[in-house]
């Protein structure tokens, strides 16, 4: 059987720290009941388990830990945030009606954004520069005393943008509006504080983090002006905000990876930018008309979108499947053959988009995974590894 391929596609899915599947396991077998089950063991082990998750979670963001709901991941919780928020606002006649997004963000919001313009709130998208970055004067121009909320993505998951957050909180505290940020590639990857940051709220995921699937959290500011209509009806779980039997074995399994990555993020941080930039040197030296699209500086560590001339994202994609593993950028829209949205917001000819490819390295990631990386690529570019069509 041949050996796996180098998984270098960690802004996809990361895989699950074996430390997250320790602490996750006694939950799954013997302590097995339900957390909101009040008269038993059962229920008071269960329970104890998800309120220290709860913590862990709410730890690593800066929060106070009832100001985390778990959800089942980061769509879910952005359309909790989204139209929590506007719906709680909609029998407000006199209310805010207005929604501001980025045109570079997840379909998880940009879909719910386009979903809330059909129940007759205004919308605006606005457009980012070439880097990726939104301009804070166009921001500016477009907040007035009719904007509710905005949401900005904290980290870009094709092209790694950081946005300037705590300035966009501060444009948007001036407004009076409610600002969300999509904070599922920032959070363990990069310091995250909500106090720091100034967001309202803050959606995040399990599988991002190395925890597992199924599982993310909504960071909802205690302030009594912020109010969500639930998503779902059939229970006073999580606030009312999510009702439904919380999972414990995957909030504990969040838990633990958030606690993990509150420890080891700087190093981890480090190790894995010093990676990437030896990945970066060596394609350049390999193809030097290679392009990087998105920032050099404002940039999540980990995080490379490259083109090669003349090759196609799918072309490279396909020619190096046995080797390593790499993508064309969001995972819900890898099977859309057409060039990224993130790619053609920047404001790139659809050709030079459509040859776009994500490499993103992580905490399992080596030395001996970017020479892998780089000597498959390089091969591909010198035409020493065959492209079909």
């Amino acid at each position: 059987m041949p050996p796996a391929p180098v998984y270098l596609d960690y802004q996809a899915t990361t895989p699950l720290d074996p430390r997250v599947a320790d602490a996750m396991d006694p939950y799954w077998n013997t302590k097995f009941g339900n957390p909101h089950s009040e008269g038993h063991r059962y229920g008071w082990d269960a329970r104890a388990a998800v309120t220290a998750a709860r913590a862990e979670v709410a730890a690593l963001i800066g929060a106070d830990d009832d100001e985390i709901v778990f959800t089942s991941g980061a769509t879910e919780s952005c359309n909790l945030a989204l139209r929590g928020v506007a719906c709680a606002a909609a029998g407000d006649h006199d209310g805010r009606r207005k929604i501001i997004t980025v045109a570079t963000e997840h379909p998880a919001v940009l879909e719910t954004v386009q979903w809330l313009g059909g129940q007759g709130f205004e919308t605006v998208i606005l457009p980012v520069d070439g880097q990726g970055l939104l301009d804070l004067t166009v921001l500016e121009t477009a907040l007035d005393a009719e904007t509710l909320l905005v949401s900005v993505m904290a980290v870009n998951n094709e092209i790694g943008t950081v946005q300037p957050l705590a300035e966009v909180a501060d444009l948007c505290r001036k407004a009076g509006a409610f600002l969300h940020t999509d904070a599922t590639q920032a959070a363990g990857r990069m310091a995250v504080d909500v106090e720091a940051l100034g967001v309202d709220l803050l959606s995040l995921s399990g599988h991002k983090v190395y925890g597992p699937n199924g599982i993310g959290a909504l960071f909802v500011r205690a302030r009594h002006d912020l109010k969500l209509e639930p998503l779902t009806t059939g229970g006073a779980q999580e606030r009312g905000l999510r009702p439904g039997t919380v999972p414990a074995p995957l909030a504990v399994g969040l838990g633990a990876a958030c606690r993990i990555a509150a420890q080891e993020l700087r190093a981890d941080a480090a190790r894995i930018r010093d990676l990437a930039e030896r990945l970066l040197s060596g394609l350049r030296a390999a193809c030097p008309r290679l392009r990087l699209f998105g920032p050099v500086r404002e940039r999540v560590p980990g995080n490379l979108n490259v083109g090669f001339p003349g090759l196609s994202a799918e072309e490279v994609i396909a020619a190096v499947s046995d080797r390593i593993a790499i993508s064309t950028g969001a995972a819900c829209s890898s099977a859309i053959s057409a060039p990224s949205k993130v790619l053609l917001a920047l404001g790139l000819d659809p050709e030079i988009a459509a040859t776009g490819v994500r490499i993103s390295l992580g905490r399992f990631s080596t030395a001996d995974d970017v020479r892998e990386a780089c000597e498959v690529l390089a091969a591909l570019h010198t035409g020493a590894l065959e492209v079909t069509a």
